[in-house]
């Protein structure tokens, strides 16, 4: 018997691991978006990297947009997991599968509707609530016999029969067959309403109220709700909103601590206050409140605990990435909408269904990039230039675009530029040369140039100036050398992109910055981007928006009409149940004829 008892005992230990992988395995599918990495799918879902990476091996090395990862998922019923959406699969079918109104889902996944509701989609499962769902009572619930009986009886004493349905059996055949009416029906078994009739399920037949027939009423089969119906009876109302109350958390260094940063948010507070102006004039009516961080924890959470920011409709801020979180919590809490003006570098998009994120995170910034660049110059001589020694600080941004080309079968050379003959060797003749350097820093721009003019001389020289075509692709740091390098720009044709620009020869930008001196008697400061124009805009939009559709801003972003100064906005959503990333994107064109064009590929 002991023997036996230590069998069992090993065979229980032996099995615990087992249990504990097949756990770990469970998993959902992702589909890779456009401008995903492993990083943000990782932070999307809360595991980590390698989680991700034991489940698709080679992940780590490259994913492609379309194709799709397992995700690894504990499947608990009482807390919040994710669903793939299936084939075929509808709203109504999920609410019964996970026990859940339509409400909470849509509550937990702010980013669906009818019409992204489709196979693939990854969507919040929220945590099982107390709220009243629709059952019915099947032969397959695990209900005791003594307690069955118990309940049956209690139930014949107040209903004239309890009916199992059988196959093929409709509402309107058991109305029939006990002369009651489909009202009568439904009133004793509410579960009835929106659901099919399944076989197996036990009715509750009332006594009939009226004596009057009820054959000549015509058959009317049950059906659920379809996703668009389910979908309508959440929609919020769009409602305009005449007083808003916004709140602006940012560091302003009223101590003194930092002459620069404090330079850079008052400015950003100043435009700010310009678009308020703005609105104002308009008709709409705002209690502004300010507050200074100065970039202390412990300041923030002082100002977060005070009464009035629970009945804000707009945060904007933190300045700094790592209060971030903080800020974020309180805004998902309350459901309150908040904006990250000024860093990329924040995951709390990707979980915060209130949040929008101006500055567009990295991998989704590039994404857009290399699809610009592939539509406007795959059929280029492609060439890589190292112009710093292997001080390549574009590395990420680089290989990137090194592998949609592969993707795409187009060929591109890498050169080491260290004379004007190692550039002009990478050249061909009848095509457009693109030299993009594999570093944003002026210093390399500074080395490749005379490279450049000195090739242009010497093809002058020869009596051929047009020799061969080049054209040159960079980066937004750019628009901060042309003081040192415009006419450079303009002579080689050249590209940079952005998310944001102002063109200080532009109407636009001339008329603020004289509108900025008639406000504060000073000079908007020389910054990429700039701080007045960017918390001009970034108010402006947003509170326009609120303004106009209330808690319906989110459907109607596309319908917000704002002439750009500096900024557009293109806010998509990370996910269902995230926030909003601004994915805009221009080139910048300084052509050979001396025009400066802002290319605009949403237009």
């Amino acid at each position: 018997m002991r023997k036996v008892r230590r069998l069992l005992f090993i065979s229980l230990f032996m099995s615990l691991p087992m249990c504990t992988w097949a756990q770990q395995t469970n998993y959902f599918l992702h589909t890779i978006t456009k401008g995903q990495s492993l990083y943000s799918i990782a932070a999307m879902y809360n595991v980590s990297t390698a989680d991700i990476i034991r489940l698709n091996p080679g992940s780590d090395k490259v994913i492609k947009a379309g194709s799709t990862l397992k995700i690894p998922q504990t499947a608990q019923p009482d807390q919040q997991q994710f669903h793939t959406i299936q084939p075929g699969e509808t709203l109504y079918q999920l609410m019964q599968k996970y026990r859940v109104t339509v409400q909470r889902l849509c509550e937990a996944n702010p980013g669906l509707s009818e019409k992204n509701f489709r196979a693939g989609q990854v969507i919040v499962i929220p945590q099982a609530g107390n709220e009243p769902v629709q059952t019915t009572v099947t032969t397959e619930q695990p209900v005791s016999e003594p307690a069955q009986a118990s309940r049956l009886k209690q139930m014949e004493q107040e209903y004239q029969d309890i009916h199992k349905v059988k196959r093929k059996e409709t509402i309107y055949s058991i109305c029939r067959q006990y002369g009651i009416t489909e009202a009568e029906l439904i009133a004793a078994n509410p579960e009835l309403k929106g659901d099919k009739l399944k076989k197996g399920y036990y009715l509750r037949i009332p006594y009939p109220q009226t004596t009057k027939a009820t054959v000549t009423q015509q058959p009317v089969e049950q059906r659920p709700l379809t996703d668009t119906e389910l979908f309508n009876s959440v929609r919020p109302k769009n409602e305009q909103k005449s007083r808003l109350k916004v709140a602006m958390i940012l560091p302003f260094m009223l101590n003194g601590s930092n002459s620069a940063e404090q330079a850079r948010m008052v400015e950003y507070y100043q435009g700010f206050l310009m678009a308020v102006n703005d609105l104002k004039q308009q008709g709409t009516s705002l209690d502004i409140y300010t507050y200074d961080t100065q970039d202390n924890a412990s300041q923030i959470r002082q100002i977060l605990a005070r009464n009035e920011m629970r009945h804000m409709d707009l945060l904007i801020g933190p300045g700094h990435s790592q209060h971030i979180k903080a800020v974020s919590d309180f805004s998902e809490q309350n459901k309150i909408r908040m904006v990250v003006p000024f860093t990329s570098k924040s995951d709390e998009v990707f979980n915060n269904p209130y949040l929008y994120q101006v500055n567009t995170p990295q991998s989704y910034l590039y994404s857009e990039v290399y699809d610009h660049f592939m539509r406007q110059f795959s059929g280029m001589n492609i060439i890589f230039v190292d112009a710093l020694d292997g001080q390549n600080d574009k590395q990420e941004f680089i290989d990137g675009l090194k592998q949609e080309l592969r993707n795409r079968r187009i060929t591109y050379k890498d050169i080491q530029a260290d004379s004007k003959e190692s550039i002009e060797a990478a050249l061909t003749d009848g095509n457009q040369n693109m030299l993009i350097p594999t570093s944003g820093n002026s210093i390399a721009l500074t080395r490749l140039f005379p490279y450049l003019k000195a090739m242009k001389l010497s093809w002058e020289a020869e009596g051929t100036p047009d020799k061969y075509s080049i054209s040159l692709f960079g980066y937004p740091e750019w628009q901060t050398y042309t003081t040192d390098h415009l006419d450079d720009f303009y002579t080689f044709d050249t590209y940079f992109y952005t998310s944001f620009y102002a063109n200080n020869l532009a109407t636009s930008v001339v008329d603020f910055q004289r509108e900025f001196r008639q406000w504060y008697h000073k000079e908007i400061i020389n910054t990429y981007p700039k701080y007045a124009i960017l918390g001009y805009e970034t108010a402006y939009y947003l509170l326009k928006g609120l303004s106009l559709y209330g808690d319906n801003l989110e459907e109607n972003l596309g319908r917000i009409r704002v002439t750009p100064i500096q900024t557009s906005f293109k806010f998509e959503r990370a996910n269902n149940w995230g926030g909003f990333i601004n994915k805009k994107v221009f080139f910048v064109h300084f052509n050979k004829n001396h025009e400066l064009i802002k290319m605009d590929f949403d237009q």
